[in-house]
């Protein structure tokens, strides 16, 4: 079993150190981006299905909480936590648009909208970017594999290489931990 545990392990950081090397210098602008954004105003949106569900709330609670360091809180919100509105929209209109509507409620253009969709093929993921296209609000994929549908629909896209969800979710927190970690650097006083 131990020799099972090491080889999990190593397969996610061997996954970390390619996703690491192929997305630095798109982690760096997606940071600044979110800079920028927050400097002026805007809010951090985060949505995705199921373990990427969970990977919105977590970061939303990152910015408007504390990750390591005091600072004001900053605008984020994780558009999957709402039960009510969540499940008015998938019984009243489709499970599709759970996302879009809740941005053209909540969003404005400089805003920014991170989907996360382990494939790239989340139909309510793809419905958001679609909005927040016509809204002006810049869209960031969070992916794996050849990046599906929503890295060509995004401004800006991390794409994990791997095809194995679990490792590709550890290697999107990983990510997300360092874009929150220089974001706050740029609030801290």
């Amino acid at each position: 079993m131990q020799d099972r545990i090491r080889s999990i392990i190593e397969s996610s950081m061997a996954v970390q150190q390619q996703a690491m090397e192929r997305n630095v210098a798109v982690i760096e602008k997606i940071a600044k981006t979110s800079i920028s954004c927050l400097k002026n105003g805007g809010t951090l949106f985060f949505f995705g299905n199921g373990g990427s569900a969970a990977d919105s709330q977590h970061v939303a609670a990152e910015f408007i909480g504390r990750f390591q360091k005091e600072r004001r809180a900053l605008a984020a919100m994780a558009l999957t936590t709402d039960t009510s509105v969540l499940t008015c929209l998938a019984n009243d209109y489709s499970y599709d648009i759970v996302f879009s509507r809740q941005l053209e409620a909540y969003g404005k253009k400089g805003d920014m909208a991170f989907g996360i969709s382990t494939s790239g093929k989340s139909p309510n993921v793809l419905k958001a970017f679609a909005a927040a296209k016509a809204m002006g609000i810049t869209r960031v994929a969070f992916t794996g594999g050849d990046g599906g549908s929503a890295a060509i629909a995004a401004d800006m896209s991390i794409i994990v290489p791997s095809k194995v969800t679990a490792r590709i979710q550890e290697a999107h927190i990983t990510i997300f931990h360092a874009i929150c970690e220089v974001v706050e650097d740029a609030f801290v006083a």
